[in-house]
Formats: structure tokens, sequence, C-alpha cells
């Protein structure tokens, strides 16, 4: 019986049934003693994938939920990024800073910047749709690159930089090793504590009538306008609130790896994000924090490739492929093969999993 659902209270739950409250229970556990049990290079590689997670989430939210297909990702990224590293900045350094370290302050400042560019843009989604949305996003990124590299006073140029935005809460400093814990653990503990906030925000929104609008809209949007969705106000909508879980993925990334450089923001880092909610499973929260894992575990694997195979060079030269060509075409044939072999992505193979054991060994 703990699987059935007896109430709408029930139906309408996060988790409607005692084994996915314990299986949830069960993740949360491992998740949190993780930083204790592997190495802090390991580490780093899940706090990078874990702040990932935001920007795959916000990103299934106007692409998976809401059908608005955009892939200028890689642009709010850049923004939200650009936002923090300013705000948190040295204000007597070579780049504009501002020496405002708190995170509560420059978090939800770089979504909100990224938010309002978002908005801006958003009539576009009302006007196009389907390709033509598809090629106008990919626009904003090549502008987005123009902007990074020219504005040296907040980028610091290409190929030089600026450093990311540093973290402090509470008065402790995150971005260094403190009496109990490192500096990855801190960092790790901070973006899981962070994805759990952020997931469950978009789950309940995914759940409210904005989120039937968007699944109305994704579906078939003239018929949604007669039934009496504002096409224009959900649109926007849902480009305002995937432009600003962008800009906070942005911040968060960048603040685990220390760094912020002008051409971190191209096409391709836009295409990650695409891999991550196909690989993953689109219009699923789930699904975004599994591809976000599973890409950002990638590109570690396809790091560790430059050294190990004869014809995968370094970043320039020394092979037939440098590490960023292998990724682009890693995310090309994964794409490929999941919307060919498993078009729900991981979030499918894991429900098929789930259904099975369900029935075992009653499996007919």
């Amino acid at each position: 019986m703990s699987a059935l659902r007896t109430s709408y209270a029930q139906d309408i739950a996060l988790l409607p049934t005692r084994g996915r409250r314990y299986g949830m229970a069960a993740l949360l556990a491992v998740a949190i003693a993780l930083p204790f049990l592997i190495t802090d290079d390991l580490l780093v590689v899940f706090a990078t994938g874990l702040a990932a997670c935001i920007g795959a989430i916000g990103l299934n939210l106007v692409t998976g939920y809401a059908g608005q297909v955009s892939l200028g990702h890689a642009f709010f990224l850049g923004i939200g990024a650009y936002t923090a590293a300013v705000l948190s900045g040295d204000p007597e350094g070579g780049t504009l800073g501002f020496g405002i370290t708190l995170l509560p302050v420059w978090l939800p400042a770089a979504g909100l910047a990224a938010a309002v560019v978002g908005l801006i843009v958003s009539p576009l989604a009302v006007r196009l749709r389907g390709l033509y949305l598809a090629v106008v996003t990919i626009g904003l990124v090549f502008l987005g690159e123009h902007i990074f590299k020219e504005w040296d006073r907040v980028t610091g140029g290409p190929g030089v930089g600026r450093p990311s935005a540093r973290p402090q809460l509470f008065g402790f400093d995150l971005a260094v090793d403190g009496a109990l814990l490192t500096r990855e653990q801190k960092l790790y503990l901070l973006m899981l504590v962070l994805v759990i906030a952020f997931a469950t925000a978009a789950r309940n929104l995914a759940r409210s009538d904005i989120g039937r609008a968007f699944a109305a809209i994704r579906d078939r949007d003239i018929a949604a306008a007669v039934v009496g969705v504002n096409l224009t106000r959900q649109k926007a909508a849902a480009f305002t609130v995937s432009s600003f879980y962008a800009g906070c993925a942005g911040a968060l990334v960048y603040t685990v790896t220390g760094f912020v450089e002008p051409g971190s923001f191209g096409l391709l880092l836009s295409v990650q994000y695409v891999a991550m909610i196909l690989i993953g499973g689109v219009a699923t929260i789930s699904g975004s924090i599994l591809g976000a894992l599973f890409i950002s575990s990638l590109n570690t694997a396809s790091r560790e490739l430059a050294a190990n195979l004869p014809f995968v060079g370094a970043v320039t030269g020394g092979g037939a492929l440098n590490v960023f060509q292998l990724e682009g075409i890693l995310y090309g044939l994964l794409i490929i093969g999941f919307l060919i072999f498993e078009p729900r992505g991981l979030y499918g193979i894991w429900l098929r999993a789930r259904t099975y054991w369900r029935a075992w060994p009653f499996t007919y």
C-alpha cells in the first residue's frame, strides 16, 4: 500500500510514497558523507557538477518544460559569472571590483543581472519559435563572446581573465582551507545545499499553474492561447527564470574553479548544457541533475584522455585532435545516441529499472 496514493495531498507531494522518502534520505546521506570519503581532486569535479546542475535545471525549464529552444545559455552564464566577480572583486585590483564578498549578496545579484537580460530578450521568444529561435539565441552567444573579450576592465581580456567571485558566508571564507574542512569540502557542501534549494524551487514551479502553462505552450502554443494562456507573459517568465538560474550557475561554477576567462563562454558551453538536459532527461528536474553530473565527469575524463591517447593533444597542437575538439565530438555522439536509443535520457533508464524491480518477478 505504501506505493499507492490515496489522497490529493499525497498525489501532489514532492515525495508521495514512503519508498521515495526513504530513497531520498539515503541519497542525501551518501551525498553528505561523500566529501569525507573521496579525495579533494574528485570533490572539485563533483562541486563543479553540482553548480552546473543549477544551470541545467534553468535550461530545462525554458526548453524542456516551456518548449522554447535556447542555444544561448553560455551568454547568461557569462553575465552571472562576471556580475559576481565584479561585485566581489578587489577594488584596488587591475579589474573592476567592489569588494562585496558576501555570497548572499553577489549570488542573487548575478541571477538578477542575467534575469534582466533574459527579460529583455524574451520578446523574441514570442515572435519566434523552433529553429528560428535557436538561431537567434546562438547570436546572443557570439554577441557575448565579443563583449566579454573586448571589455577588459570587467573581464580582464582574452588569455588574461580575472579571479572569480570569492564566497564568504557567516563570517567564514569558503575559498580557503579551514581547521575542520578543506576548501574543496566546504565548496562541495555549499553547492549541495544550493542545488537542493534550486531544484526544490524548480520542481514546485513545474507543479504550479505557471508550470502547467509552460507545458501547454510546449505541446501546442496556439491551443494554449485559445484556452486562456497568456503566451507573451508565460514565455517571458520562462526565459527570465531560466536566465536567473543560468546567472547563479555561472557565478557558482567559476567560484569553484577560482578563475574566469572570456573565452570560456562560447558555443561549445551552450552545447554542453544542451547535452546535459538531453542526456539526463528533458522536462525532468532529476534528469537535469543526472545529466549535469554526467557531463561534468565526462569533461574530466576527456582531459585525462589527452594524456593517454597519442592522437589527442593538449589545448593547441600535439595531436590530430585537441581536448576541446574531443569534447565536442563526444557531446555530439552522446546527443545522437540518446535521442535515437533513449530519448528520455538517464532518467528514462532509471524509470525503466525502477518499474522492472517494482514488478519483479512478475515482469509481464
